[in-house]
């Protein structure tokens, strides 16, 4: 699919570019002529893969590092991109953390961790990026990282599955608040995506498993970034407020493998 220039002088910001899906959206982004500020919590991680891929292509990746849970320098990073750029046309939050166990024995400490990264973490960068940057300029276009267990619930998943479900009703006031400042704010919402992660979570013996995917395979990090790229594109200029389910066909009431990472 020919992805053209479709942001072409746009500058993003999209967090959680330490792997997978992440750096997925970031080099969609770039290849499409934006210029993508790729967050990531680990100083220095970034630098040799945004060199690798500013060699060919359209836009830039430029590594910027930062703790979600930190506000202060979340919203360093965000004085950063107005310092530097002025503006900020789209923002990904793609940054999250996850932990499966069925109720009764997910720890409360990681609860709280997944609450700190995937909904007070995003809360927070959002509002800054919208009321320092977005509101002023009157455009924008933000994009949530939710899950299709946040849309359908899942065995094994209760404390993930209210943490997406969270992201998603946000989404859908903040559209709602945001639109008269021309700004849209959707959500993707993936499936199983083949990930490393995934990988290391199910190993070889999943294959024998394949589970309910009307489409026949597992998503891949291509599959969401090409989604996210609409919704950051002016293709998507009268869109807001929406949960689109990245999902192959998935029979939500059917699941052989609740105890694996939806992302």
């Amino acid at each position: 699919m020919d992805k053209g220039r479709l942001l072409e002088g746009k500058i993003c910001l999209v967090t959680g570019t330490g792997r997978g899906i992440g750096q997925e959206i970031a080099e969609r982004f770039a290849e499409a002529g934006g210029f993508v500020y790729a967050g990531a919590r680990q100083a220095g991680s970034l630098e040799d893969w945004a060199d690798a891929v500013n060699n060919g292509v359209a836009g830039k990746i430029c590594p910027i590092y930062f703790d979600m849970t930190d506000s202060a320098a979340v919203r360093q990073a965000v004085v950063r991109i107005k310092k530097e750029q002025g503006i900020l046309d789209v923002l990904v939050n793609n940054a999250g953390a996850v932990y499966n166990g069925a109720l009764g024995m997910v720890p409360m400490d990681k609860v709280r961790e997944m609450f700190d990264v995937n909904v007070f973490g995003l809360l927070d960068l959002s509002q800054l990026v919208a009321t320092r940057l977005m509101m002023k300029q009157k455009s924008g276009s933000i994009v949530n990282i939710a899950s299709i267990v946040g849309v359908e619930g899942s065995r094994g998943q209760v404390a993930y599955s209210a943490s997406k479900g969270a992201v998603i009703a946000m989404t859908k006031s903040m559209a709602q608040e945001l639109a008269p400042y021309q700004i849209r704010v959707n959500a993707v919402a993936p499936g199983m995506v083949e990930t490393e992660r995934l990988h290391v979570e199910i190993r070889e013996e999943y294959r024998d498993h394949m589970p309910p995917i009307g489409m026949g395979r597992l998503g891949n990090a291509g599959d969401i970034a090409d989604t996210c790229l609409y919704f950051a594109s002016d293709m998507a200029s009268y869109t807001t407020g929406q949960v689109m389910v990245v999902g192959g066909g998935y029979d939500t009431q059917s699941r052989a493998f609740y105890n694996i990472e939806f992302r």
